[in-house]
């Protein structure tokens, strides 16, 4: 039996175990306790492990330059690439379409502008020395990238270094097609110089910075992440942008991008601004192609780039199954040109380019790509799909030139009544000029129309079965039904071109 003492002890522990019993439910419900004497410690973060770029910055800007140009044209950001204006565009081309839809607000470009963002007046007959745009050293001699369209035109190059110290340079040699340029800046000193990507690694979401002279305010740095590769703007033949959310604006053009390695990743040559200003969708020239283009420009000046000399499409799904090709993958061609490699070797119409020297193509512009990286005289093997078969063909490649082509204006008078081809929603008569079927009418809510096809045009072959009449052409579509294709082929010419539509077939 417990004493008086003992029980007073024992319920004093009880008591207080209660208490703090209470008081523990208390703050696990959310009652608030009434706290004494009680400090709170000021929120410390402890930081995380996120990469800066001051390092990166601190030892490439050295190598970064702006690039001033005087010329007796106007300024070339004033034509976007420096390539010809909106007329000079194919209709076809995303940079048309850019236009079309924002109207004349120069969406790609760096170009320079006057007060208040507008556009500056042409100004021929006199220097403009307002035109610049961005560089870097490339060798501690004095060789400098920059974009064609910063010096295109250009009768005086100035290179301004980071601490402010200006040096005239020589053009060494451009490039139009991938809006490359190479000066040279002769002086006792070495330059510190930077170099492009050697592994080509270069993942989408990797951070990137950017540095150049955007709106003539000097050596400027942004940072951003790449946002996609593979980019086709419709800036030119071999299209391959990166393209990367940083802030570069006017200004920015031939600049670069570096890795965090310090290597240059891209040239920055284009943004898409409906504004004119950055809207976080800018365009770099990957090291991989570039680093190719300056070491021959480097070199003796000049680019020299394999020939092929066909017009081509691409592979749709519906091409692939009239044709009996298992992956819509390829470059179509759709007319070689007189006296090129492709013609001499016996390449035609319908014949789907599948891979050179054994490599795989993929589209149009892999093939224009590859066949320009062969040496001009070299022998090529072509790997193409002909008649439901598979087989090789030996080119002997030409060297790239530009050919002017007449194009001839086929403006058909009022057509008779024809024949009708209610399958298709066509009415076609025989061709007067020229073998084929001319196209006299189409039902706008027609297959044929849905795929393209428009009065004027003229049939020229079905599956690369040639035509003259409309019998002709269901004979034709017949052959293929009995075959089991799902689709057929139509080569289409129209003016100085020519081009294939698959239709299906189950629409009749």
């Amino acid at each position: 039996m417990l004493s008086k003492s003992s029980r007073a002890a024992r319920i004093g522990l009880l008591t207080s175990t209660a208490v703090f019993g209470i008081a523990a439910v208390m703050l696990t419900t959310g009652i608030p306790a009434k706290i004494h004497s009680a400090y709170a410690d000021a929120v410390r973060v402890q930081a995380a492990a996120v990469p800066g770029f001051a390092d990166v910055v601190e030892a490439v800007t050295p190598a970064v330059v702006s690039v001033r140009v005087k010329s007796d044209v106007k300024p070339v950001s004033s034509q976007g690439f420096g390539g010809p204006g909106l007329e000079g565009l194919p209709e076809d081309s995303p940079m048309r379409r850019f236009f079309d839809q924002f109207g004349n607000q120069n969406p790609f470009g760096f170009g320079e502008r006057g007060e208040g963002g507008q556009p500056q007046p042409e100004r021929r007959g006199r220097l403009n020395p307002m035109s610049q745009g961005s560089g870097f050293f490339i060798s501690d001699d004095g060789f400098v990238v920059t974009n064609n369209h910063v010096v295109d035109n250009g009768t005086e190059f100035t290179v301004i270094m980071h601490d402010g110290t200006e040096l005239d340079a020589q053009l060494i040699g451009k490039d139009a097609r991938t809006d490359l340029a190479v000066l040279k800046v002769e002086d006792d000193r070495q330059f510190t110089y930077v170099e492009f990507d050697r592994e080509d690694t270069t993942r989408i979401g990797d951070w990137v910075v950017a540095v150049g002279n955007p709106f003539g305010l000097g050596g400027t740095v942004t940072a951003g992440i790449i946002s996609a590769r593979g980019r086709d703007i419709g800036a030119g033949p071999y299209d391959d942008f990166l393209q990367v959310d940083a802030a570069v604006n006017r200004g920015n053009s031939g600049g670069p991008t570096f890795n965090l390695e310090g290597e240059v990743i891209g040239v920055n040559t284009a943004i898409f601004s409906p504004s004119g200003g950055n809207v976080g969708i800018a365009f770099a020239i990957p090291a991989s192609l570039a680093k190719e283009v300056v070491a021959d420009l480097m070199d003796d000046g000049t680019i020299e780039r394999g020939w092929l000399g066909v017009q081509i499409q691409p592979v749709t799904e519906d091409i692939a199954e009239s044709l009996g090709l298992a992956e819509a993958k390829g470059a179509l061609i759709t007319e070689p040109q007189e006296d090129s490699p492709a013609k001499d070797a016996g390449l035609r119409s319908g014949d789907i380019v599948t891979a050179v020297n054994d490599k795989l193509i993929e589209d149009p512009k892999d093939l224009a790509r590859t066949i320009a990286k062969v040496k001009p005289g070299e022998t090529t093997e072509l790997t193409i799909w002909r008649d439901g078969k598979s087989r090789s063909v030996t080119v002997e490649i030409g060297k790239l030139r530009d050919i002017e082509k007449a194009a001839a204006d086929i403006k058909p008078s009022k057509a008779p009544d024809g024949e009708k081809l209610e399958e298709f929603g066509l009415t076609v008569v025989p061709a007067d000029a020229e073998d084929g079927v001319l196209i006299t009418e189409i039902e706008p809510d027609s297959v044929a129309a849905e795929r393209g096809m428009q009065k004027g045009d003229i049939i020229v072959a079905v599956n690369n079965i040639d035509v003259k009449t409309a019998d002709d052409i269901s004979t034709a579509v017949n052959k293929a039904t009995e075959s089991g294709r799902k689709a057929v082929l139509f080569q289409l010419s129209n003016q100085d071109s020519s081009r294939f539509v698959a239709l299906p077939v189950a629409v009749g």
